[in-house]
């Protein structure tokens, strides 16, 4: 499904300049019915993240037997999407629920990987929302039981798993199209309360969205999807953070709240640098400008994720740079592996939707990113 897809024309420019736009043709085997099948469920639901992470494994195979919720807003907003879901009242009544495979989990971000550890010690692998882990100490932990259980502990970094155009950006990439890469930039705004476009923030925040000691502060947060595909696209097996810094610049009324943060990774095969925030106006249309620039030896590509600003609303925008051509690429019907793949990991016992080193070296880096961060404060 990652290889030979094709492309159709649409326009080729004349010289100089050679920009060719193209749009990605979706193999005929997306469309096969899951060749997998396992039972699921949720152990709580507190970002809405849970709904795309849900699909993904729908996608791939997987039934969604039975939820627990511990805020009544979310739950009563879960089972209207999903009323013939058995609710439960308890999270022991699902780990405890020896045809469930499978758990997932969106709920307070410091809470899921103790939530993960207890999943794994009932014999069933996890898959949490990101931040999966928010502390070294939780991080040990979570590798002791996964050496101890050999279940999977898997963290969904949806920016690049549930994004198109960064799917097709990894095929290029494995195919050579931008030579060895040198280098991630990762410009990643959101929006607190989004006015419009969907990415769990459209009512009013909870209160742990403003708590760090909750949330994991803003590099271990939203900053864990960068740092993933950062050791993703360059391959990076080692890593390190050599500068990260920390600001709250507008929200003094929540004086532990971070609404920036940004940091500068190497790697053993690559560099990096990332820009969080949470500064997205209105008039942009969606919750943020997430942008994406991969530079390589031989070329370099620019993914605009979710809006081509002042030009159009899609997203899934991918741009690529080589010694012969500028082209442009709509990724919309990419389709995206990662669902399929991980139901096949769950019955296989394989690791092919996500590298498991990969996976816990991302988290161990946003979190030494936050825990070492310079606190930032600007004259107004």
């Amino acid at each position: 499904m990652m290889t030979g897809l094709p492309e159709t024309a649409i326009a080729l420019a004349s010289e100089p300049g050679r920009v060719i736009e193209t749009v990605l043709q979706a193999p005929a085997s997306a469309e096969e019915a899951p060749r997998n099948h396992i039972k699921f469920a949720v152990c709580g639901m507190s970002h809405d993240h849970i709904y795309g992470m849900i699909a993904a494994i729908q996608r791939g195979g997987g039934e969604l037997v039975a939820a627990w919720g511990g805020e009544p807003d979310k739950l009563d907003g879960f089972t209207k999407r999903f009323p013939g879901v058995k609710i439960v009242e308890t999270q022991d009544e699902i780990l405890d629920d020896r045809s469930v495979q499978l758990v997932l989990s969106s709920q307070i971000a410091n809470e899921r990987a103790p939530l993960g550890v207890r999943v794994m010690k009932h014999g069933k692998d996890y898959l949490s929302d990101k931040p999966g882990i928010t502390t070294l100490e939780q991080l040990a932990e979570v590798r002791k039981t996964i050496a101890e259980t050999k279940q999977i502990y898997a963290i969904m970094y949806s920016e690049r798993f549930e994004v198109k155009a960064a799917v097709y950006a990894g095929v290029l990439i494995q195919q050579g199209a931008i030579g060895n890469v040198i280098q991630t930039i990762n410009i990643a705004p959101h929006q607190i309360i989004q006015n419009q476009g969907d990415a769990g923030g459209g009512t009013r925040r909870p209160d742990w969205f403003w708590n760090p000691d909750q949330y994991g502060g803003i590099l271990c947060d939203i900053g864990s999807h960068q740092v993933d595909q950062f050791l993703f696209y360059t391959g990076s097996k080692q890593a390190e953070i050599v500068a990260s810094q920390i600001a709250n610049l507008r929200h003094p009324d929540r004086p532990r709240f971070q609404d920036f943060g940004d940091m500068v990774l190497r790697g053993d095969r690559g560099l990096g640098y990332v820009r969080l925030d949470w500064f997205t106006p209105d008039g942009l249309g969606t919750w943020g400008d997430g942008r994406l620039f991969i530079l390589g030896t031989d070329g370099y590509v620019e993914i605009r994720k979710y809006v081509n600003v002042a030009v159009g609303h899609q997203g899934n925008n991918l741009f690529l740079v080589d010694k012969k051509q500028a082209r442009y690429i709509d990724c919309n019907n990419m389709p995206l592996p990662f669902g399929p793949q991980f139901v096949a990991d769950v019955v296989n016992r394989t690791h092919k939707a996500q590298d498991q080193v990969q996976c816990l070296l991302a988290a161990k880096l946003a979190i030494n990113a936050q825990r070492n961060a310079t606190i930032v404060t600007l004259e107004s």
